[in-house]
Parts: structure tokens; sequence; C-alpha cells
């Protein structure tokens, strides 16, 4: 038995249907609500409503933290659609009307550097204690990241490579990802492993005993598994050399977040001698 609400169905490999796909949460005459966007605005919501109420436990102010979250947002996007364009330079070229669409075409890892940046720029000008802040806002990067993954899932992009493992899945009416073929979940694994994230970042802040130690755990975390994750995707995406874009800016980004580890450990032992 199947039972199809919208544009895409999926199944899970050697069962009766476990999963209802909705690409298309409802349609009001010309409004149409997608379930991609509908979870990323969950999780900007989530992440921003975690971030104001750690930062009050913490002792900082929660608008700022909104103000931190709202410049974020806005150079995230710059940051994730330049990217995108950087990535599909020659499609571009070939066919520059890539240019005006404006509602695809984002890559996470523009989003985070142009969100820290714009973060970066909220608190200078505020002349706010920015580890302290990116410390406490940092771990709600990775809720917000666990959300839009769900939505990738129920978009079907981002999708892994083909497999005839007992958890392979299968869209049936997917307009990104091959129907009718068995493949690896990546966007469930990715996921879960941003909600631990999430919650991992957080039990580093409860003991973290210098501030900016958080910000470095991201960076390392996320790096590693975004590496990692890359090897099982089969979308297309960009690549430099035999690596994907992501795992190339992933070692550059490791390198920084264990650089910047090294040396706010060196500066919290000094801090403890003087």
């Amino acid at each position: 038995t199947r039972f199809t609400f919208s544009r895409i169905s999926c199944k899970i490999k050697n069962s009766e249907v476990k999963e209802i796909m909705r690409y298309i949460l409802f349609e009001i005459g010309p409004l149409t609500l997608y379930s991609y966007g509908f979870m990323i605005a969950v999780g900007i919501i989530a992440a921003i409503m975690a971030a104001d109420f750690r930062a009050k436990k913490y002792g900082l102010s929660g608008d700022h933290m909104y103000g931190i979250a709202i410049l974020g947002l806005l150079f995230g996007m710059v940051g994730a659609k330049l990217l995108f364009f950087i990535t599909e330079i020659k499609d571009i070229i070939e066919d520059p009307s890539v240019l005006l669409s404006l509602s695809e075409g984002f890559v996470v890892y523009g989003g985070i550097i142009g969100g820290i940046f714009g973060a970066y720029l909220y608190c200078r000008w505020k002349k706010l204690p920015i580890l302290k802040y990116f410390d406490i806002a940092i771990p709600s990067l990775a809720l917000a990241q666990g959300f839009g993954r769900i939505g990738c899932f129920l978009a079907g992009c981002c999708y892994g490579r083909e497999t005839h493992a007992w958890y392979g899945i299968t869209f049936e009416n997917s307009p990104f990802a091959p129907n009718h073929v068995s493949l690896i979940p990546t966007q469930l694994i990715s996921s879960a492993a941003d909600f631990i994230h999430f919650f991992l970042l957080l039990s580093i802040t409860k003991r973290k005993k210098t501030d900016g130690i958080v910000v470095s755990s991201y960076l390392i975390f996320y790096s590693i598994g975004r590496f990692l994750i890359e090897m099982l995707r089969n979308d297309p995406r960009g690549n430099v050399s035999v690596l994907s874009t992501s795992q190339f800016i992933s070692i550059f980004i490791l390198g920084m977040g264990i650089l910047s580890l090294i040396w706010l450990k060196k500066k919290g032992t000094k801090e403890e001698h003087v």
C-alpha cells in the first residue's frame, strides 16, 4: 500500500511504507509552502530561542543575541549564495541566467562563514565580548543545521550514494534525487550528527574554562563530520581535484579550529598562573 500526499514520497528498503514525504506542505492559491523552507524556518526559530534562553542563563543580553542572529542570518544567506556561484562558475559562464535564481542554490559552508562574519561585525559594532557571545550562539548554529538537513531529506536534495543495505531509502517522485533507487540517507545521518553536535557543544560550554573553546570545538567537529559525510554523498557538487568543495574547505576549517584551540588552551593556562 502506498499513499502520496504531494510530489514526493519515500520508502525504507525491504519494508512497507515508513515515511510519507511532503516536498510541498500545502498550496493556497498562489501561495506554496515548501517543506525545505519550512524546516529552515523552524531551525532558525529554534536556534534563536535557544540562544536567547542560554544568553540570559549566562548573564548576557538576549537582545544582543537577536541582533547577532539577524545580522548573521543576512550575511549567511549572502555567503551561501556567493559560494554556490563560485562552485558553479562553469555552468554560470555557459548560462548566466543561473544568477537570477535567488530561491535555490546555497552552499552551507558559505552560510557558516558569512554568518560568523556577520555576527563578528555586530559584536564589534556593539563593542561586545565577541568570544563570550560566540560561545553561546554557536551551539544554536548546529541546532539549526539539524532541522535544515531534515528539510534536505524532505526535498530529496543532498542525497547519498546508491546502496543495497537495509537502511537504504528510495524516493518515488523527487525533483532532486534519482527516483526508484535505494540511496544512503545522508540527510538523516547529517541531521542526527548535527543534533548530537548541539548537545555536545552545550556540554562543553558548561565545562569550558576559557572563552572561545566552544567555537573552536564547533569548527573541529563540524569539519570532520562534513568531510566524512561528503564521502557518502552523490549529488552534483563542485570539486577541487579529487575532493569536493566542502571537503577542501573542511581541511582549512579543521586546521583553524585546532590552531585556535591550542592558542586558547595556552592563553587559559597563562591566565591561571597570573
